[in-house]
């Protein structure tokens, strides 16, 4: 073989490498967005049950075809304080199971070879998917479309590589370069490299397989590089967890140790069976007995092996992780005042924007409660004059203010990003004027407090009957608050209703408040400085639930376009 047809082959290679990357991308994007409903259902299950933690990282990386995308959520989660590190644990560990169901696909698709291989019946479907993309009016169809290319392409760049590795397999320099690179400890390293370079544990795997397929490199060698992927796999985690809080840190370097434990157990354990069988058995040899004929299924199911090994021997020893991480990253030295920053959303969650749309909505929710608290404090400050909790005002309506701006920001860059469906993308188009409602109820409970300023000032207060009234319509706007918060989460129509109905008996109460007020001047009871802020203060919680109903109004959209979508 020339050197031109080396060339042609290290091409081949690189693109059947490029193909198969972005068919991962391809695949992830649109199994998210056919899947985000039951994702946003099964993150939601966290919890403190381990083995619940596995299995949720387990299915969910099945499903989106990614364990980068699936840790760096995950530590996305930690960051914003949803999940504990524990439950992180144990989800990462299931994500290592996860995605050895690619390998399995790939293997699947190395068999035939005389007659019509399966590889060439899988390409197909690129086609097939193209097709269904360019001629299909429903989204979700084209969506199906999209994972359909996705796959097909997935063996069309398997078939590059595994073409290339024949080209390669044909050199004798080549062969016996390779076959003197026969340290474990050196496989695993360049399988560590070569994976962190990629940054894609499923291209290294994939490339091993059709390694060992055309002879290239033996079992023993693919098993080596495989279990360095693994280490390498984690380069994703810890570019995440460096740019993000402690937990998150703490969540990398979790990531990072459970994999490493796992192959130095298995370094040793294939070491022991070499010396203790006199050179005669190894990993590969065990598992060419077990598969017979059928290298990349050999290795496929070796990495299967070694991952759910590696989860049984490490899921005992999660506590000890846990606190280990804990002691190797330490908390930084609290500032005076805790730094502002969003609780339910992270960056490190646009790697899964499914998921990150149901925590934009449990922001907004977050800041809607701050909103009615400084509602409530403005309330008690103007009633009572009482000014010892205008400290915690004043910094809740920071808070408020960094969450309109951060999480505005958050939605502009979670929009581009692919893998949302209809309704989330609508959903997120009503969230720039949903916050701002939210933030303006924040503003009109700063006005409060201002004329709660003017009356101490003046030496002014309400009379009793304005007290009453007062009290009366802030119960009124809480069971708004509450009944339109119901319909914003549940997106019931049912709800919003009522909600309605409880907006118009606060128009109603304003209206009579004003009539109230004018009675009370006529009679000297309230002089003209306290009546004109109560008039304004009155006039600012009708706005207030102006601005509540708002929010609650946005589901019409979403449900009139999920009817649509239906028909």
């Amino acid at each position: 073989m020339g050197m031109t047809a080396v060339v042609s082959a290290i091409l081949t290679l690189l693109a059947g490498i490029g193909i198969f990357l972005v068919a991962c991308q391809m695949m992830s994007s649109n199994l998210e967005s056919a899947s985000s409903a039951k994702l946003k259902s099964l993150f939601a299950k966290a919890s403190k049950s381990k083995l619940l933690g596995v299995g949720i990282g387990t299915v969910g990386t099945a499903a989106i075809q990614s364990s980068g995308a699936t840790t760096v959520m995950t530590i996305g989660f930690v960051n914003a304080g949803i999940i504990t590190l524990t439950q992180a644990a144990t989800i990462i560990f299931g994500a290592n199971i996860g995605t050895t169901v690619t390998a399995q696909i790939v293997a699947l698709g190395m068999f035939g070879s005389n007659a019509l291989s399966t590889t060439v019946i899988f390409s197909a479907f690129a086609g097939i998917g193209a097709l269904v993309v360019l001629f299909a009016k429903s989204g979700n169809v084209r969506t199906w479309g999209g994972i359909l290319t996705g796959f097909g392409m997935l063996f069309v760049g398997l078939s590059l590589m595994s073409g290339s590795m024949e080209d390669f397999a044909a050199l004798d320099g080549v062969k016996t370069f390779l076959a003197k690179i026969s340290n474990p400890f050196l496989l695993v390293l360049i399988g560590a490299v070569l994976t962190a370079i990629i940054q894609s544990s499923s291209v290294m795997t994939s490339i091993a397989l059709a390694m060992c397929v055309t002879r290239l490199i033996s079992l023993d060698q693919g098993i080596f590089l495989t279990m360095g992927s693994n280490i390498g796999s984690c380069i994703v985690a810890i570019i995440a967890g460096i740019t993000s809080g402690t937990n998150a840190k703490r969540t990398a370097l979790i990531h990072l140790l459970f994999n490493c434990s796992g192959v130095i157990v298995f370094l040793v354990a294939g070491c022991l069976l070499m010396a203790l069988s006199g050179g005669s058995q190894s990993f590969g040899v065990l598992f060419e007995k077990i598969f017979p004929g059928a290298p990349q299924t050999q290795l496929a199911m070796f990495h299967t092996f070694f991952n759910v090994i590696t989860v049984m021997f490490m899921l005992p020893l999660t506590g000890a992780l846990v606190g280990l991480v804990t002691k190797m990253v330490k908390e930084p030295d609290a500032p005076a005042s805790e730094a502002l920053r969003l609780h339910f959303v992270d960056d490190n969650m646009l790697k899964a924007p499914p998921i990150a749309v149901a925590q934009t909505k449990r922001e907004i929710l977050r800041m809607a409660e701050l909103s009615m608290e400084n509602f409530d404090r403005s309330i008690d400050i103007v009633t009572n004059l009482d000014f010892s909790e205008r400290e915690v005002f004043d910094r809740t309506e920071l808070e408020i203010n960094f969450i309109n701006r951060t999480l505005v920001d958050f939605v502009v860059r979670l929009s581009d990003r692919r893998g949302l469906g209809g309704h989330d993308k609508l959903y997120l188009s009503t969230v720039y004027r949903t916050v701002r409602d939210v933030e303006r109820i924040g503003d009109y409970a700063e006005n409060i407090v201002e004329y709660a300023d003017a009356l101490s000032t003046a030496g002014d207060k309400f009379s009793d009957e304005a007290l009453y009234e007062i009290s009366q319509l802030r119960i009124l706007v809480h069971s708004l608050y509450d009944k339109a918060m119901s319909a914003y989460t549940k997106e019931s129509l049912e709800e919003l209703e009522q909600a309605n109905v409880i907006e118009e008996q606060i128009d109603d109460f304003t209206k009579s408040m004003e009539d109230g007020h004018i009675e009370r001047l006529g009679k000297g009871i309230c002089n003209a400085n306290a009546g004109a802020q109560y008039m304004e203060l009155s006039s600012n919680t009708e706005r207030i639930a102006d601005h509540l109903i708002n929010v609650a109004k946005t589901i019409r959209t979403l449900k009139q376009t999920k009817s649509v979508a239906l028909q």
